[in-house]
C-alpha cells in the first residue's frame, strides 16, 4: 500500500507523522498514513501507548499494511500519538478547574453581595440605636424586639396538615435567609479558604442561638440525586443512629412535607444520646433550584415510645437545610445549613465545649455532608480506583459498619439488647453484654456445656490534658506492639471461624510480631482510610508454638492527615477472615479521641515532637522568642475506649474479667503513651537529650555536620550556622531528609531532622522501632548492600535515584541519597547518617 506525501499545510490527512526522523524524507514534508495504518497503530497504541523498540519491528512485521512504514516513523507516530493524549487530557482538566472556578466566582460574588446587605443592615441598626439612645422619650419602647424575635411555634399548630403547611413556609423563609441572606452572622471558619479544589465555602456562627455552620460548594451530581443522597442521614452522617419518617402528605406546590423523628449516638461515655422531632419541607422553586428545610417542632412529644425516648436528651433542630442550584454545564451548587441547639447544660461541664461550638458542627456535620456528596460524585464519574478489587459502595458500607458497631458499643442502648454487668466496685471500666448480638460461630455445637451466647463490651473514658489527639491516634496505629495483646486478637479473631479458639484468660502474650497495613480506600478529603492489618508470625496459643497464622484485621482512621479537616481522631478495627466478604460479620473496637478547646485546632494533626524545642539547651528566653513549639499547655481531650468480645454462655463471668484487666491494660498503655508524647512532658523532663543513652543534640548536631565537612570537603550548612543553638535548628529545618541509623546487626534509626520525620511519616518517638532496611525497597537494599563496604572504608557514599517506603506505606521517591560516617570526638564511628535530596510522596 502506497503512502502519500502532502505539504505542511494539507490538513485532511487521516494520520501524519513528520518525516525528519528519516534520513531519505523530505523535512518540509508529512507522511500520511492511510485509515487501515492508523487503526492497527491505534489498536497497539491502546495496549501499549509506549512500545519497546522490539515491539515496533515485530509490529512491521506482523502487519502487512505497515511494512513499508520505517521504524523511526513508527516510533515518532507514537510520540506524536501521546503527546496529542497529553494535551487532549490537559484541555479536559483546564476545562474542569475553569467550570469550577466560574462556579467559585459565582459563590464568592454571591458571598460578597450578602456580606454587603449585612453591612448595610449593622448601619441602619446602629443608626437605630443611637437615636433610641438619644430619645429619652423612647426609652421604654420595646418595638427593637421584633428585629431578633423568632417565631414560636406552638404543638397546636402541628396537630393538623393546615398547621404544618404554614411552618413549613416559614421554616422555608428562614433557612434561605440563612443560606444566602443575613439572618446569620456567619465569619469564615478558621484554615478554609475557597479555590477550585477546596471543600467550599464554610462559614460558622459568630453569635447567634444555639450553634450553626454553613458551607456552600460545587458537586458534580443534578439535584435531584443529591437531595437523595443528603436526606439519608444515617448513610452519612456518623453520629446519626436512625433517622424515621413517621408522616409524609404532599404540599400545594407540588413538594412533601415530612414529620421525622432522628436519633444520634453521645460520641463518649459520659453524655447522654440526642435525638429529633422535626418537619422536613421539601419543595422546589422558581429558578429551578431544589430547597430541603428541616425544623424542631415544639414540645417533647412526637417520635417514638416512652419506653426508648428515656435514653435520649431532646435537643432543638433550627430551620436549617440544603439549598441545591443546578449549575450551567452540568452539576449543582450547593448550600448547607445546619443550626442546632444541642442542650449543652445537660452535659458534664468539662464536655460543654463539645456541644457549644460551632466549629464542630461543621466539621461533623455541614463538611461531613459536602465532602459525601462529592465523594460519590467522583465514584459514579470513576474517578476513583480502590485496591482489592472492592467496589466504593462496598468499602464504603465497611466504614460505615465499623463505626455504626463502635458507636453501639459505647452508647449501649437498651433497645439494642445491651445490659450492665454488676461491677467490681471500681467504676473505671463499665461491662455491658448483649445476648442478642451472638456471632453465630462462636458455639461450639460439640461441647455439651455450650450454650447460646453474646457479645460483651468493656469501655472506659478518661480526660488527656496536653496531649495532641492526631498524634495519639496515629502512635496507636503505627506502634500497636505499644499497647495491644496479640492473644485477645486472635481470640477474637478465631469466633468467625466454627469451633473455639482456647481462651487466653487472664495471660498476656504481649505482641511480638510485624504488622503490615495495607490500605484500601480513602474519602475524598483524605481525612478517613479504611485498611487491612495483617499481624504476621504469631502462635494462637502459647502452649502450641507450632500453630501460627496471620490475624487480619479491618481498620477505619480518622483525623490523622495534616490537610483533612475533622473534629473526631479515631481508630476503630474489627477481626476479619483473610479473604472477607462483603458481607463479613464484625465486631468492632478502639479509640476516639475528642478535643475539647478550640485553640487545639490550632495544632497541625501531623505535628511530630519538635527537635528545636523539646531538646532545646538554650535558656526559656528562646521560646519566648518564638523558636519554639506552638504551646499545647491547658488543651484537653476525652479519650474513649470500647473493646467487644464474643462469649459463650458458660464462660460469661471469665471474658467479664478478662476484659476489664484488659482495657485496664490498654488504659495503662495509652497513659505511658500520653507522657511520653506529651509536648510539655518533653520539654520539661527530656532537657537535651534526643533519647536514652544518645548524646546530647548539640554534640551530635555537631559531629553530623563535621563529618559530612570532613568526608566530603565541603560544609553541609551555611557558615553563619556553624555554632550553638543555630546549628541545631539549621540542621533541623534543613530541606532535604537527614537520618541516623545505629551501626547494629540491625541498624534501626535513632535520629531525623523535621523533614526526614514528615518523610517517613513518624514521630521522634517511634523512630527508633523502624529498621534501616524496612524504608528501601529491593533495589535500595540491594544498592546499599554493595555500597555499604565502601561507606566503611572511604567514609561516604553517593547513592543513586530510587524509592524508598514511609511508615504509612508510602512510596517516596529521591533524586540522590549520601551516606557518611559520623565521627565522634575520638574519631571512632558513632553513626550512619543518610541525606536523601529532594524527595517526594508519588
Amino acid at each position: 500500500m502506497a503512502m502519500v506525501v502532502a505539504p505542511r499545510n494539507n490538513g485532511s490527512a487521516v494520520g501524519s507523522i513528520s518525516g525528519c526522523g528519516d534520513k531519505n524524507s523530505d523535512s518540509g514534508k508529512y507522511v500520511r498514513y492511510t485509515a487501515e495504518q492508523v487503526e492497527a497503530l491505534e489498536r497497539v497504541y491502546a495496549e501499549c501507548p509506549k512500545p519497546s523498540s522490539m515491539r515496533r519491528q515485530q509490529l512491521i512485521r506482523e502487519c502487512p499494511i505497515l511494512s513499508n512504514i520505517e521504524p523511526k516513523q513508527i516510533k515518532v507516530w507514537f510520540q506524536n500519538r501521546r503527546c496529542r493524549e497529553k494535551q487532549r487530557k490537559e484541555a479536559s482538566r483546564l476545562q474542569t478547574v475553569n467550570r469550577k472556578l466560574n462556579a467559585m466566582n459565582k459563590l464568592l460574588m454571591e458571598e460578597n453581595e450578602r456580606l454587603q446587605k449585612q453591612v448595610s443592615q449593622l448601619v441602619y441598626e446602629n443608626g437605630y440605636m443611637r437615636q433610641q439612645l438619644q430619645s429619652a422619650s423612647l426609652a421604654t419602647d420595646t418595638t427593637c424586639e421584633s428585629v431578633v424575635t423568632t417565631p414560636h411555634h406552638s404543638l397546636r399548630d402541628a396537630n393538623n396538615p393546615t398547621g404544618l403547611l404554614s411552618i413549613a413556609e416559614e421554616t422555608l423563609a428562614e433557612f434561605l435567609s440563612k443560606a444566602t441572606g443575613t439572618a446569620v452572622d456567619w465569619v469564615q471558619m478558621p484554615g478554609m479558604k475557597p479555590g477550585p479544589d477546596s471543600t467550599g465555602i464554610v462559614a460558622i456562627s459568630h453569635s447567634c442561638s444555639g450553634v450553626a455552620a454553613r458551607a456552600c460548594g460545587l458537586v458534580s451530581l443534578e439535584p435531584t440525586k443529591i437531595a437523595e443522597i443528603l436526606k439519608d442521614r444515617p448513610s452519612w452522617f456518623r453520629d446519626c443512629r436512625s433517622l424515621e419518617v413517621f408522616t409524609m402528605f404532599p404540599a400545594g406546590n407540588g413538594g412533601t412535607v415530612e414529620l421525622v423523628y432522628m436519633q444520634m449516638y453521645a460520641p463518649t461515655t459520659l453524655a447522654p444520646a440526642r435525638d429529633f422531632w422535626t418537619l422536613r419541607y421539601t419543595t422546589g422553586l422558581e429558578d429551578g433550584s431544589l430547597v430541603v428545610c428541616e425544623r424542631s417542632l415544639s414540645g417533647s412529644g412526637g417520635g417514638p415510645s416512652a419506653s426508648t425516648a428515656h435514653q435520649f436528651v431532646r435537643a432543638e433542630m433550627l430551620p436549617s437545610g440544603y439549598l441545591i442550584r443546578p449549575c450551567e454545564g452540568g452539576g449543582s451548587i450547593v448550600h448547607i445549613v445546619d443550626h442546632v441547639d444541642l442542650e449543652a447544660w445537660r452535659v458534664p461541664e468539662v464536655l460543654r465545649p463539645l456541644y457549644e461550638s460551632s466549629k464542630v458542627v461543621a466539621q461533623k456535620l455541614t463538611i461531613a455532608a459536602l465532602h459525601h456528596i462529592k465523594q460519590i460524585a467522583q465514584e459514579i464519574s470513576g474517578e476513583v480506583v480502590y485496591n482489592l478489587g472492592r467496589q466504593p459502595a462496598v468499602l464504603r458500607t465497611f466504614s460505615q459498619r465499623l463505626s455504626r458497631g463502635f458507636n453501639d458499643a459505647i452508647n449501649g442502648f437498651i433497645d439494642d439488647g445491651w445490659s450492665l454487668l454488676d461491677c467490681d466496685g471500681v467504676e473505671d471500666v463499665i461491662i455491658s453484654t448483649n445476648s442478642s448480638k451472638c456471632m453465630g460461630t462462636s458455639v461450639n455445637p460439640g461441647n455439651p456445656l455450650a450454650m447460646s451466647g453474646g457479645v460483651l463490651c468493656a469501655k472506659a473514658s478518661m480526660l488527656l490534658q496536653n496531649v495532641p489527639p492526631a498524634l495519639l491516634v496515629r502512635f496507636l496505629r503505627e506502634h500497636r506492639s505499644e499497647w495491644a495483646d496479640y492473644s485477645i486478637d486472635a481470640y477474637s479473631a478465631a469466633s468467625l471461624k466454627a469451633g473455639l479458639c482456647a481462651f487466653p484468660g487472664s495471660r498476656s502474650s504481649g505482641f511480638s510480631g510485624s504488622q503490615i497495613i495495607i490500605p484500601l480506600a480513602h474519602t475524598v478529603e483524605h481525612e478517613e482510610f479504611l485498611e487491612v492489618i495483617r499481624l504476621e508470625g504469631q502462635s494462637i496459643t502459647q502452649d502450641d508454638a507450632i500453630l501460627s497464622r496471620d490475624v487480619h484485621l479491618l481498620q477505619l482512621c480518622s483525623g490523622m492527615d495534616e490537610n483533612a479537616v475533622g473534629a473526631c481522631f479515631q481508630l476503630v478495627f474489627a477481626p476479619i477472615d483473610e479473604l472477607f466478604p462483603d458481607d463479613a460479620p464484625l465486631l468492632p473496637s478502639g479509640f476516639r479521641v475528642i478535643s475539647l478547646d478550640s485553640k487545639a485546632d490550632d495544632i497541625t494533626a501531623h505535628r511530630t515532637l519538635d527537635l528545636a524545642s523539646s531538646l532545646e539547651t538554650g535558656s526559656a528566653a528562646n521560646r519566648a522568642d518564638g523558636d519554639g513549639v506552638p504551646s499545647t499547655s491547658g488543651h484537653r481531650s476525652v479519650l474513649t475506649i470500647a473493646f467487644q468480645f464474643p462469649y459463650e454462655a458458660h464462660l460469661q463471668d471469665s471474658v467479664a474479667v478478662m476484659a476489664r484487666q484488659y482495657v485496664r491494660s490498654v488504659i495503662s498503655s495509652v497513659q505511658r503513651v500520653s507522657m511520653a508524647i506529651s509536648p510539655s512532658r518533653l520539654g520539661g523532663h527530656m532537657g537535651s537529650k534526643l533519647s536514652p543513652g544518645s548524646p546530647e543534640a548539640l554534640t551530635l548536631a555537631r559531629w553530623i555536620c563535621q563529618s559530612y565537612s570532613f568526608h566530603m570537603g565541603v560544609e553541609l550548612l551555611s557558615t553563619d550556622c556553624q555554632t550553638g543553638d543555630s546549628m541545631l535548628k539549621s540542621l533541623w529545618h534543613y530541606p532535604d531528609a537527614i537520618l541516623c541509623c545505629s551501626l547494629k546487626a540491625l541498624p534501626v534509626f535513632t535520629f531525623a531532622n523535621q523533614a526526614g520525620l514528615d518523610m517517613l511519616e513518624t514521630t521522634l518517638v517511634a523512630l527508633q522501632d523502624i529498621a534501616l532496611d524496612k524504608i528501601f525497597d529491593e533495589a535500595g537494599r540491594k544498592t546499599l548492600c554493595s555500597e555499604f563496604s565502601k561507606i566503611m572504608e572511604q567514609g561516604y557514599s553517593y547513592l543513586p535515584a530510587g524509592l524508598c517506603i514511609s511508615s504509612m506505606c508510602r512510596n517516596i521517591s529521591y533524586e540522590q541519597a549520601i551516606a557518611w560516617k559520623v565521627l565522634d570526638e575520638d574519631g571512632s564511628v558513632h553513626c550512619l547518617a543518610f541525606s536523601f535530596v529532594n524527595w517526594s510522596f508519588v
